[in-house]
């Protein structure tokens, strides 16, 4: 199984404090176990260093933390870069589901997990993915 990670689950997998740690956490290690192939969209690298560096503590992580934990992410899930072509994809995703703002942000995610066709987009967030067409609801899948 192809498993493209949201922003949403990487970050409660990596923080042991937050609320959906317990059900985040035990779905990353299957891509580190290398039981399902994960992958991880680029955008997500600086997003996952923007939110867990601002957070309120006791969550908040320090700027070299978060850069150790991003590496340990990138040795067992593939990061997925996206062409300009890719990008305008998600925008005219964006335009076709008549969205804006940083709806966009999903939809890049979204793409990246197209352009592996991954089986799953796993995601705290459903409703930030369904919204983007048929395409993306089927593979939109919360860690339980």
């Amino acid at each position: 199984m192809k498993i493209l990670y949201d922003t949403s689950v990487l970050i409660a997998a990596l923080l042991v404090e937050h609320t959906s740690h317990n059900l985040a956490f035990p779905k990353l290690e299957l891509a580190r176990r290398g039981e399902v192939k994960g992958y991880i969209s680029t955008h997500s690298l600086a997003e996952i260093y923007a939110v867990i560096t601002r957070l309120p503590q006791p969550l908040r992580v320090l700027p070299a933390e978060a850069e150790v934990a991003i590496a340990d992410l990138l040795e067992y899930l593939e990061p997925v870069p996206l062409l300009t072509q890719e990008y305008q994809k998600a925008i005219a995703l964006m335009t076709t589901q008549k969205l804006g703002g940083g709806g966009i942000f999903d939809a890049v995610i979204a793409q990246a997990a197209l352009k592996v066709e991954a089986d799953c987009i796993l995601t705290l967030n459903p409703k930030d993915f369904t919204r983007l067409g048929d395409e993306i609801a089927v593979r939109v899948q919360m860690p339980e």
